[in-house]
């Protein structure tokens, strides 16, 4: 590995010849020969950027010769996208429509090269910064889920949220940070994405296999969450200010940015702080231990010439945050708190807990701490006939759940994750129309316990590579897109033993010649290789039809809790026993999407088919009886499962701006996924409770009606828009049945009501803007079927005849931000 780090670091540093540069200036037009003032304007393929002035005007520096694709957006306008080829002899004038179009954007992630959305053969959805910031959202996550059809997530509680696509997630989801893969223990139901939402400028989301360019854990799609570059002129200090509150649970939300750029230098610091006690709903009030504090810092610092670029990302994440169990007076149904432990607990008699403790700010006892820093470095580097593209990083994730109430500091969970993942792209010029680009990436990984007492996973080294090549060609109306992949994964642990401190009658770690002790774990090791492939393409059948599809097969090596877990999860109160024979996965997935946009309209059609070869699943165990197993202490016991599977369904969107109605805006998006269990012996002995998978997200639609008053020169206002939402679930029964692990769900309505606007100077800079925003606003008692809290509940029966854990009620919220 020591060579192949060496090369790494010295691409990144070594700095080839100068080449030709040139300024690109212009200026920012609507369809009316107006200046569009405080426009964007990037060159997504170098990550270069800056912002027009109040009238419209703008210049980007050091750009290399050549032809590029350039970028720009305003609040109110459509994206729009065009070739320039530098050097310009005179200024370049931009035009932009007074539109939202969502498929003329350009993304980057999931392909070899930037690419229009609507000419991807991959389904890819992109979410803009504006758009996350209409809404209050609970972390990064949730703030996607809102707004790309398809996407759902599984939660605990109001910050912690972990992606789906399609029905598929956890480790068949690659959730990434500017490129860079997150690595988190993302097999964990009861922590979060470790990424400051306040700083994301972009969310792009791929559905479906994309292993093909980043190997194992991308089967189901990519989530890749892009934060905000430095914008504005050289040699000027911007940034902005920020502040939310959320009544659901009293969150208060603080977030300051700076960025500044000269002469090539770029630069950015983003520091984020958040607070929230529990969050409360008709049902059952406040929901105790939901509560948060969570602190960001994000910082940037690169450099930008004719050669190219380097940038250095470094980051900070501190959570901590509250474990709920749903332990209740059987009665009253009053939340109640864990005091003892071990024999001396019985949940029916904890005390319960007091409207004082509900209302505050404090972390309880018990809760969790993750803490997770990265350091990485990316790089476009002008290298002969074409690009060098690079990554290299490191990062580390340290989670600790303090579970017991007797020992408040000593945690009963407490691993120490370290990651190096490095990547190398060579992107070669277009010859003949073709466009190849080839490329290597992979990880390194050592998880280790610290001071803990329970040992659910081993404590293991990890180390993979993979190695692709991809091919675009466009005849043309038609792009064609196909590549190949191979993957080798290497999985090792040692025996590990486990012991009882004999001072504290917790276990601890030991060794093999300690008396008593018990092997936990026994010494694994296992290489794991797929193959990866993907074809598919799109057909302009006009300006404004597209027809596009794709046949991809995936890869994923089974994650360690699925091969070597075997103990307790103390914050999922869950005996977990993996299976070290497992299978890699493979999945071949089928897409089809018709795609129309013409001036005011845009709608889309996408159909998937996937089947997936070795499924893992929990399954829940039962004694001889029939009854759940579970331990002295009532934890349940579940054993991971291998099987075939299929899933299937897809997605529709509508975004309707008449031209009658300037300023009104109809956006509508529905997803439905069904997911079946091709188990034969399981479903043989269980029947129809094992027809389908376990967590498929309930069919969903969503519309938003939007008018947004029309700025006029002088007005002090701008932006001014008024919002409805309605966002309808219906009820799900197609779930996982076997030992009750999931019941059906009922439908629901939810409806919010949001506005805002935008105070700008006499000069026309914005100097203000203000988002309100009601959620759920008439208070539905509801729960999603994919919130984990549906199912804490510690009696058969209850005298309301709800059980479980309702989701967040009525929310309202203000946010404000202040540039400067």
């Amino acid at each position: 590995m020591k060579p192949l780090l060496t090369f790494l670091f010295s691409c990144l540093l070594t700095l080839p010849t100068l080449a030709q540069t040139s300024a690109l200036r212009g200026q920012v037009l609507d369809q009316r020969g107006q200046p569009v003032p405080f426009a964007n304007v990037a060159v997504p393929a170098l990550q270069q950027g800056t912002a027009a002035d109040e009238h419209g005007r703008f210049m980007l520096p050091d750009l290399p010769a050549g032809a590029w694709q350039l970028q720009s957006s305003a609040v109110g306008y459509a994206a729009a996208t065009q070739t320039v080829t530098l050097p310009l002899a005179q200024a370049l004038i931009v035009r932009l429509k007074s539109t939202e179009s969502t498929l003329g954007e350009v993304v980057v992630t999931g392909v070899s090269r930037s690419t229009e959305i609507r000419r991807s053969p991959v389904p890819i959805a992109a979410l803009t910064g504006r758009e996350i910031r209409l809404n209050a959202n609970g972390n990064a996550i949730d703030a996607a889920v809102r707004g790309v059809p398809g996407l759902a997530a599984v939660t605990t509680g109001p910050n912690i949220s972990k992606p789906f696509i399609r029905g598929l997630g956890y480790n068949r989801v690659l959730t990434m940070f500017n490129g860079l893969r997150q690595e988190g223990q993302q097999w964990g139901d009861e922590h979060g994405m470790e990424v400051d939402g306040y700083g994301l400028d972009r969310v792009e989301v791929v559905k479906g296999p994309a292993s093909l360019l980043y190997g194992s854990d991308a089967v189901a799609g990519v989530v890749n969450l892009l934060p905000a570059l430095p914008t504005g002129p050289d040699g000027e200090l911007h940034g902005e200010a920020l502040a939310e509150y959320q009544s659901v649970n009293g969150l208060v939300g603080k977030s300051v940015a700076f960025n500044y750029q000269k002469n090539g230098l770029q630069t950015s610091l983003r520091t984020s702080h958040r607070w929230a006690r529990d969050y409360r709903n008709s049902v059952d009030g406040p929901v105790y231990n939901t509560g948060f504090r969570e602190l960001n810092l994000t910082g940037m610092v690169g450099l930008r010439k004719e050669w190219g670029a380097v940038h250095l990302w470094l980051t900070a994440y501190d959570d901590r945050q509250e474990i709920p169990d749903g332990s209740r007076d059987s009665l009253s149904r009053a939340f109640m708190r864990q005091v003892f432990e071990g024999d001396q607990d019985d949940f029916t008699t904890r005390p319960r807990v007091s409207q004082q403790e509900l209302k505050s700010y404090g972390i309880s006892d018990l809760h969790q701490r993750i803490a997770h820093y990265r350091a990485f470095a990316t790089s476009e580097l002008k290298t002969g006939p074409g690009e060098l593209r690079l990554l290299l990083g490191i990062q580390q994730n340290h989670r600790q759940e303090y579970n017991h109430p007797t020992a408040p500091a000593q945690p009963g969970l407490d691993l120490r994750l370290t990651t190096l993942n490095y990547q190398a792209r060579y992107l070669f010029q277009d010859f003949s129309g073709y466009e190849l680009t080839v490329g290597v990436n992979g990880m390194g990984q050592d998880n280790r316990p610290v001071d803990a007492t329970d040992f659910p996973i081993p404590p293991y080294r990890l180390f993979d590579i993979g190695g692709f090549g991809v091919l675009k060609k466009a005849f043309g109306g038609l792009e064609l897109t196909g590549g190949l992949r191979y993957d080798t994964r290497v999985v090792d642990w040692n025996d590990f033993y486990v012991g009882t401190d004999a001072a504290t009658g917790f276990g601890r770690q030991a060794s093999a010649a300690t008396p008593g002790a018990e092997r936990q774990f026994t010494g694994f090791h296992k290489v794991y290789r797929g193959v990866s492939a993907s074809v598919g393409g799109s057909y302009a059948v006009g300006p404004r039809l597209v027809l596009r599809a794709n046949l991809a097969r995936g890869y994923r090596a089974p994650n360690i809790p699925e091969i070597g877990s075997n103990g307790l999860d103390p914050g999922a109160h869950i005996i977990y026993l993996g299976n070290p024979s497992f299978q890699p996965e493979f999945n071949w997935q089928q897409d089809v999407g018709v795609l129309w946009k013409s001036p005011g309209f845009e709608a889309s059609a996408e159909a998937f088919y996937n089947h997936v070869e070795n499924f893992i699943y929990q399954a829940r165990q039962s004694d001889a009886s029939g009854q759940p197993l579970r331990d002295a202490l009532g934890n349940s016991t579940y054993q991971f499962q291998q099987a075939g599977a299929t899933l299937y369904g897809g997605e529709l969107a509508l975004n309707v701006q008449p031209a009658a109605l300037p300023g009104l805006s109809w956006r509508t998006g529905a997803a439905l996924v069904i997911g079946v269990n091709n188990n034969a012996a399981l479903r043989a002995r269980e029947g129809t409770a094992a027809r389908y998978l376990p967590l498929i997200p309930a069919p969903t639609a969503q519309t938003e009606l939007r008018f947004t008053l029309p700025d006029q020169s002088g007005r002090r206002l701008a932006g001014t828009y008024l919002r409805l939402t309605v966002a309808g679930t219906a009820c799900q029964n197609r779930f996982y049945a076997v030992d009750a692990a999931e019941t059906a769900t009922p439908g629901y309505v939810l409806t919010g009501l949001g506005a805002g606007t935008t105070l700008r100077t006499a000069a026309g800079r914005d100097a203000l803007q203000l988002v309100l925003q009601a959620d759920n606003l008439f208070d539905v008692a509801y729960q999603a079927h994919l919130n984990r809290l549906k199912y804490f509940e510690y009696y058969r029966a209850s005298p309301t005849g709800r059980s479980g854990i309702y989701s967040p009620g009525r929310n309202l919220s203000v946010k404000v931000v202040v540039p400067f």
